[in-house]
């Protein structure tokens, strides 16, 4: 196997890839009695058109297939999942994302037995048209509540605003007009064709005493199945203008909310992948916002005092395979002040109190601390790789990575990013107040 070290840490990561592809990375941790598993492939919501498994020809699935397919892998002819997990004492859950989907067990026993079942019923597709109808009432009504909540309505204009081609524009779970098409056949050949050892990471985190006798768990399970070969996966997304000018630059929506909400959003324009170049631009873009809208913002705190805001505030980077924006906003009295004022500190960082040597070592000293502390928790390192790691690169990269950031960077990304031609808002409004 090989060995990744992080000496600040005193830990090691083992890797090893499996003659079928599946990369398997374990990580001891001394004094935890909980083993953390969680099984990625690189499939999302976003890959709606590609060439199946052993086809020439693109195809293109109803909208929301990845997550229906992670809610129908746990339920078998003969067994559900969850059920099997419990009775070996371990707790089980999954999630799909815009491009990845995982399939996750914490256990403090039968880790062996854990770890077949997670491979088994993730590896093991069984459908019928029967129990796809009756997961397309039950998704039906998620998406219906979904559709009600007007922070998720907030976020999605936003991204529909700044992606009117991207499918990152359509809610992971699709719609119900979407789903209703599904089909057991279409379920299968995604499964077929992204579901393939080689797209997908076994990561386990944890109570490992033995790395090299847990591998050989994993290597017989595989070994004792028959994969079809590997192959290249072809996938393929709408041209968006390179330049942002079919951003939609505002939409307003009426709903039944006691105070309206302002979002502002910024679509980044380079596709930055998804190895080390994607996780440092995510560094640097996290400590700029930090910068410019954490707790220690004098400028937010001059929101605060003046009423536009509240402690709904809040931002983020989302960077993933294909895109890459920002989203920040809240509650508010005044949207279109909340709005107008995010987007002036934005577009006037240099002028900013706050953006400066003294206080970029505050925010790097505060993050290294959180970088640090997640390393406490399971879930956080291994939820954190699922999501941000999927190439050659670790979570022991981010210490490094973070230090060596300087406030030239942050203004290099700002200059790039605070743009006024690559933004949007969305504002919605009380129907009580129209």
């Amino acid at each position: 196997m090989k060995l990744r070290q992080n000496p600040r840490l005193g830990e090691t990561l083992y890797e090893e890839t499996l003659e079928n592809g599946l990369t398997v990375k374990l990580y001891p941790k001394s004094g935890y009695h909980k083993t953390y598993a969680i099984l990625t492939t690189d499939y999302g919501a976003i890959d709606t058109t590609f060439v199946p498994a052993g086809q020439t020809d693109y195809v293109t699935v109803p909208d929301g297939i990845a997550h229906f397919l992670e809610h129908k892998l746990f339920e078998k002819a003969d067994y559900d999942a969850f059920e099997k997990f419990g009775q070996f004492g371990a707790s089980s859950n999954a999630f799909t994302s815009f491009t990845r989907t995982s399939y996750l067990f914490s256990t403090t026993s039968h880790l062996k037995e854990n770890l077949d079942i997670l491979l088994d019923f993730v590896q093991e597709p069984y459908f019928t048209t029967a129990t796809v109808d009756k997961e397309k009432g039950i998704i039906g009504q998620e998406i219906q509540m979904y559709n009600d909540e007007p922070d998720w309505r907030l976020f999605y204009t936003v991204i529909g605003n700044l992606y009117p081609q991207h499918p990152v524009r359509t809610d992971i779970a699709g719609t119900i007009e979407s789903i209703a098409q599904i089909t057991p056949e279409e379920l299968y050949q995604a499964h077929q064709t992204f579901y393939q050892p080689s797209n997908m990471n076994l990561f386990i985190v944890g109570q490992i005493d033995d790395p090299e006798e847990v591998l050989s768990w994993v290597s017989a399970n595989q070994d004792a199945k028959d994969f079809v070969a590997p192959s290249d996966i072809n996938r393929s997304l709408p041209e968006e203008e390179a330049d942002g000018s079919d951003i939609i630059p505002y939409r307003s929506l009426e709903m039944p909310v006691t105070r309206s909400k302002s979002m502002v959003g910024i679509k980044g324009l380079t596709d930055f992948g998804t190895g080390q170049e994607a996780l440092e631009m995510k560094i640097k873009m996290n400590l700029l916002l930090e910068l410019l809208f954490g707790d220690s913002s004098t400028q937010v705190q001059k929101l605060y005092e003046q009423g536009i805001l509240d402690d709904s505030f809040g931002y983020e980077y989302a960077i993933q395979r294909s895109f890459n924006f920002i989203t920040l906003g809240g509650d508010t009295d005044d949207a279109q002040g909340l709005s107008d004022a995010l987007i002036n500190i934005l577009e006037h960082y240099q002028e900013s109190p706050d953006f400066s040597e003294a206080n970029l070592a505050l925010v790097k000293r505060a993050a290294i601390g959180e970088y640090l502390q997640a390393f406490n928790s399971l879930e956080a390192i291994a939820n954190q790789y699922s999501d941000a790691f999927f190439d050659e690169v670790s979570p022991f990269d981010v210490l490094g990575l973070i230090e060596q950031v300087t406030l030239a960077d942050l203004a290099q990304v700002a200059a790039e990013f605070f743009k006024i031609e690559i933004m949007t808002v969305c504002h919605i409004l009380s129907e009580v107040a129209q």
